[in-house]
């Protein structure tokens, strides 16, 4: 069988990780135009990629129907293919089988997932200080000698006139919302941002997913100026979203999801660091960007190199001990 074209990418973790990848298609589009480039994640990431030039084809993952059927299924799909290199940034055995089977010579990936002894090309995933993500993964890559990109995301011109009428006077939107609780800002201390620190003029739009609402609920009654807090939990798709936060004055965000989407519409962003830290490699990379994190020194943080479902000392002052004035505009 004749070797294929084009590019296959494997990233099937969460939100952050899918766009954070694309800066990889990123790279590859600048030395390759005219070669296919596809993409494998979980179902539910898939819309992340709407509209992006480079994306030919995209695989979806379905982890909660027939798992394991639908796994192979995607890996017979991709076999036919014979994709002149397939680059696999997901550090797991199933993405590793994915790529093992792929029937393409040049397969690359992280020495650490544990398929790696089958690729032809390995790369230490280090947690060395200052190296962001997307640099990890662009040694992936070496042997295209490509160029550093950031990550992109591609709002459509409908997904900008979505969002007109939230645009008609200056605006701020906050992400309030983590998976886990070591990375979220406390309700109270969003709440206190807006009183104290937010210039009252500007309304505040505090996005997230539908099961954010509750939440986006509690800190908008809290607030004293709550007729200028709207809520917009559940009621934009990720790419409304990053139209949205590419226009803001400033987004204020946690260490997750919705700080990369900033990074990648080159949004301003003031990025909030609680437990984790910027030198694990997931900082902004807009051009107007701020990291916020506690000047105290605590021997206790990090605490992990992702979020936990609680302190594991009991006092939180990684956030709590953060001083909301830093956090003005």
């Amino acid at each position: 069988m004749k070797q294929g074209k084009g590019f296959l990418i494997i990233q099937p973790a969460f939100i952050g990780d899918v766009i954070l990848a694309t800066a990889l298609v990123e790279s590859i589009a600048a030395i390759a135009p005219d070669e296919p480039i596809d993409f494998f994640l979980r179902k539910g990431n898939e819309s992340l990629l709407k509209n992006n030039p480079h994306i030919h084809r995209i695989f979806i993952w379905d982890k909660k129907n027939g798992k394991y059927r639908n796994l192979l299924k995607n890996i017979k799909a991709i076999r036919q293919n014979r994709y002149k290199a397939v680059i696999n940034i997901h550090r797991f055995f199933t993405s590793g089988l994915v790529t093992a089977l792929s029937r393409t010579d040049i397969k690359s990936g992280y020495r650490q997932n544990p398929l790696s002894f089958l690729y032809s090309y390995r790369s230490d995933f280090e947690m060395k200080k200052g190296l962001h993500e997307t640099m990890r993964n662009l040694r992936l890559i070496d042997f295209l000698k490509a160029p550093y990109r950031r990550p992109a995301l591609y709002p459509s011109a409908s997904d900008f006139e979505s969002i007109q009428p939230y645009t008609t006077s200056p605006y701020i939107t906050i992400a309030p919302s983590s998976v886990w609780y070591t990375k979220q800002f406390p309700p109270e201390k969003w709440i206190e941002l807006i009183d104290t620190t937010l210039p009252e003029n500007y309304t505040v739009y505090l996005l997230g997913g539908k099961g954010d609402t509750e939440l986006c609920k509690q800190i908008q009654a809290n607030c004293k100026t709550s007729s200028r807090v709207k809520v917009l939990a559940g009621k934009l798709n990720f790419l409304q979203s990053a139209a949205l936060m590419k226009n803001a004055v400033m987004n204020y965000v946690n260490d997750s999801a919705p700080l990369h989407i900033c990074s990648a519409v080159n949004a301003p962003v003031k990025a909030i660091f609680c437990s984790t830290i910027p030198d694990f490699g997931f900082y902004p990379l807009s051009d107007h960007s701020e990291i916020i994190e506690v000047t105290e020194k605590l021997p206790c943080r990090p605490c992990g190199i992702h979020g936990k479902k609680s302190c594991p000392e009991g006092h939180f002052q990684c956030a709590y001990g953060i001083d909301v004035k830093r956090m003005k505009i």
